[in-house]
């Protein structure tokens, strides 16, 4: 029989691969904190929770997709959290994209208990998360790894063992960089395209031939040149991701300049009210510094 599974978030990320698990034959409980989204899950045959306590109580291994380490530590250490309800040998799966520093806080907390924890952060967007496709960076016990290898597979098409607790948020926060710079050099081809009276479909059809073809650019390139950004994955946490990358360079002595930069440009798109668009609206940031009026939504 399948060990039971618990997921804690169904946003936009956290809700499909719910519902790729139950696809998968998994025992599942969900808990949000939004009844609408737990509802929907109910009806497709999730088992309703009311607290993060009561998916531990009636779970094997619980899955956390959440926004930002705070989060993560509450729904863990809180007074109605995980610890509270789970079992020793109880297997936590951080699917969220938080800094190392947090992971390792909640891995210490939860193997005080006699409980186990991977961070298993994911790249691929809600395309990756709906299609099963994502790609998934893992760290902690290559046995703990083995344990979660099924709930896993049910949820992306590559698994890497980064390393110990924290190696996974590493990687994602690499991850990240990479990802911020595909689009700053995105946008300003295109707004250097757009200056000199080239078609935004002319660059991209060329890029994407030759050196500078990128996944981030095949994937978001024709809704960026048409100003589509319903989110895949939203500029206000990207930006949060890349105050973990930073915080980690310094801690370790690394100069990123182009992330700094990056950072910076995210933070104004933020300011002009973009949080909640696609991280690849960072486009309009390079518009406006280049007194590109952006077409009405």
């Amino acid at each position: 029989m399948p060990e039971r599974i618990g997921i804690i978030g169904l946003g936009l990320m956290g809700k499909p691969m719910a519902h790729n698990l139950l696809r998968a034959g998994f025992p599942l409980t969900v808990y949000n904190r939004s009844q609408p989204a737990i509802d929907a899950l109910a009806a497709a045959g999730a088992r309703p929770a009311t607290s993060p306590r009561e998916v531990a109580a009636h779970s094997d291994i619980v899955i956390t997709m959440l926004p930002d380490a705070p989060d993560v530590l509450g729904v863990i250490l809180g007074e109605h959290g995980v610890i509270a309800g789970g079992n020793a040998g109880l297997l936590l799966i951080d699917m969220s994209t938080i800094a190392p520093s947090a992971t390792h806080a909640a891995a210490a907390q939860l193997a005080a208990h006699g409980m186990r924890m991977l961070d298993a952060p994911v790249s691929g967007g809600d395309v990756g998360a709906i299609n099963a496709t994502l790609s998934i960076m893992v760290g902690g016990a290559a046995e703990d790894l083995a344990r979660a290898q099924p709930v896993l597979a049910a949820l992306g098409t590559t698994i890497t063992h980064c390393g110990p607790n924290g190696a996974g948020q590493v990687v994602k926060a690499c991850n990240q960089l990479a990802v911020a710079l595909h689009y700053a050099a995105a946008a300003e081809a295109l707004v250097l395209g757009a200056r000199a009276g080239v078609a935004p479909e002319v660059i991209l059809r060329v890029l994407g031939g030759g050196l500078a073809q990128s996944r981030a650019m095949d994937l978001r390139g024709p809704t960026m040149a048409v100003h589509q950004f319903t989110p895949g994955g939203k500029a206000k946490f990207h930006h949060k991701d890349l105050g973990i990358v930073l915080d980690l360079a310094r801690s370790h002595g690394a100069v990123l300049p182009f992330t700094a930069l990056a950072g910076q440009l995210y933070t104004a798109l933020l300011q002009h009210g973009g949080g909640d668009l696609d991280h690849s609206a960072l486009l309009l940031e390079i518009e406006r510094l280049s007194g590109i009026v952006a077409p009405e939504a």
